[in-house]
């Protein structure tokens, strides 16, 4: 009778109700923190230090790009320069030479106006012969530079080459055409060197 009392109590003991269950599930349980080993640690480590010489191999990869290219802009603006000046000096040098050879052509018909006016005595008709000659030299001279006379009457007018400086009704002449002409126009090629001071006509 006691014995099975006994055994009665110690099996209620070791029962739990289902209350009790619940209870012991509802509990979380608590996870114990890991701290990181020191091969983890010393990992980390050496991986920030190959980024950071990553980052530095790029840096002066940069930088020795910089100032390559700050190099070249220098040589670049040198050799502008350099250019620019010759440039320069060529074009001063050529303008000199052409002035030097267009005055050349000239100097004879110079010289000879210097003689005219040199004679002490001098005949109307030897005056106007001297001064034929010394037209025709300068017709000459004119020619070898490659500048050529415009403006000729009963041509017609052009305001690109001509400078109407008056105006005229004729029935003898045709419409725009050059009446008159009170000065020569010169040109070079296609350049005007002086426009032809003209009378029009209608």
């Amino acid at each position: 009778m006691n014995l099975n009392t006994e055994e009665k109590k110690e099996t209620e003991s070791t029962q739990q109700t289902p209350a009790e269950e619940k209870q012991e599930q509802a509990v979380p349980e608590t996870k114990e923190p890991q701290n990181p080993s020191k091969a983890d640690k010393k990992e980390k480590k050496a991986k920030k230090k190959t980024q950071e010489d990553a980052l530095k191999a790029d840096l002066e990869t940069a930088k020795a790009e910089a100032a390559k290219q700050k190099d070249l802009l220098l040589r670049t603006a040198a050799e502008y320069d350099n250019f620019r000046k010759r440039t320069e000096r060529e074009k001063s040098a050529l303008y000199a030479g052409a002035t030097a050879d267009a005055v050349q052509e000239f100097l004879p018909v110079a010289d000879n106006l210097e003689r005219a006016l040199s004679q002490p005595d001098c005949s109307v008709e030897d005056l106007r012969k001297g001064i034929e000659m010394v037209q025709k030299q300068m017709d000459d001279a004119l020619e070898k530079l490659g500048v050529e006379p415009m403006g000729k009457e009963g041509e017609p007018f052009d305001a690109q080459l001509h400078n109407a400086v008056s105006h005229i009704e004729s029935e003898e002449l045709g419409e725009n055409v050059i009446a008159q002409v009170y000065q020569k126009g010169y040109r070079m090629g296609s350049k005007v060197v002086r426009h032809a001071m003209v009378q029009v006509a209608n």
